[in-house]
């Protein structure tokens, strides 16, 4: 299981990367116009990771492990982007809990 975590996380931070510094998109400015609906708070992939690791919890046998492994990947490719590339790369970890 954890080398597919691991496979997956790669993969998930690979495309993350890729539209942030090949397209030059940054998550703040792009998903700004959603700020209303999740009333200003922004919605980290690593969010909705540590969501369906809960909700894993609660699926049926045939669904748990996939949902564990995308969930726990998503989790760990949100802190390996903030805190690692994106900390290296622009010197900030970008973590905003609101929209400015």
């Amino acid at each position: 299981m954890i080398k597919k975590i691991t496979l997956l996380t790669a993969a998930i931070e690979l495309i993350t990367v890729f539209f942030r510094f090949a397209l030059e998109m940054k998550a703040g400015e792009t998903t700004k116009a959603v700020s209303a609906l999740t009333l200003g708070i922004r919605i980290h992939h690593g969010y909705a990771g540590l969501a369906l690791i809960t909700a894993s919890a609660f699926f049926s046998e045939k669904y748990k492990k996939i949902a564990f492994i995308t969930g726990a990947s998503l989790f760990l490719s949100d802190l390996i982007h903030h805190f690692v590339v994106l900390k290296l790369i622009t010197g900030s970890a970008e973590f905003d809990i609101f929209y400015r």
